[in-house]
């Protein structure tokens, strides 16, 4: 039997070439994960409370866009989510409405959760290109600040993290754009040769010799 970790190694080999075999056109279900050609969903959970709720205290209908776009607004950086933060009540059900803006594949995991009720205590949704998915995850009461991130190399590093608080979180994650800072900042080294050096005095040279001509040539 298959964990959750070999169910994805899996996928992505069925997934060569972007396309699925024929036999696997339709949405494919395998321990807690459904996938076809456009995109998977990992380890959704609608209806299992967890422990610690008795009930569910509110339902959030919540929709998450990932893509190159919404990075505009932070210099340095190539993908994000649309937004950075969102806060929910303990014990909250969240109905996530996840798109990918963008054609080249984007995740959405978040992780932290409760490994009875989400196998290696995440939940995880994907889009192999443009489109959308939906999924619903129950949260514990505990007061808690959860990852949201994209796993993909360099997708994280370049933007496409985020946090999700239960009664106003534990604390704030590091190098969440336009949040918190980052834990190594980005460094834009300059060669400072001879040429670099010369043409910035000769930058300033002009700078402050240009009023003066400007007079000169209207005498």
């Amino acid at each position: 039997m298959m964990n959750a970790r070999h169910t994805t190694i899996v996928a992505g080999l069925l997934l060569v070439g972007g396309v699925l075999p024929s036999a696997h056109a339709e949405m494919m279900h395998h321990q807690g994960m459904m996938m076809d050609a456009t995109g998977m969903i990992m380890n959704a959970n609608p209806d299992r409370l967890p422990r610690d709720c008795p009930q569910i205290s509110e339902t959030v209908e919540l929709t998450i866009r990932a893509g190159h776009e919404h990075a505009k607004k932070f210099p340095g950086k190539m993908f994000a989510y649309d937004r950075q933060e969102w806060k929910v009540k303990p014990c909250a059900k969240i109905n996530i409405t996840f798109i990918n803006d963008d054609h080249v594949r984007h995740q959405m995991m978040i992780h932290g959760l409760p490994g009875y009720l989400y196998p290696e205590g995440m939940l995880h949704l994907e889009l192999f290109g443009h489109g959308q998915l939906k999924a619903s995850l129950i949260l514990p009461s505990r007061k808690k600040t959860y990852l949201v991130h994209c796993e993909l190399p360099q997708h994280q590093e370049k933007g496409m993290k985020a946090q999700l608080k239960v009664d106003g979180g534990d604390g704030d994650l590091p190098s969440i754009p336009g949040l918190t800072e980052p834990v190594r900042a980005d460094m834009y080294p300059v060669d400072w040769n001879r040429q670099h050096i010369g043409m910035v005095l000769f930058s300033i040279l002009i700078g402050t010799l240009a009023p003066f001509l400007f007079r000169l040539k209207k005498k």
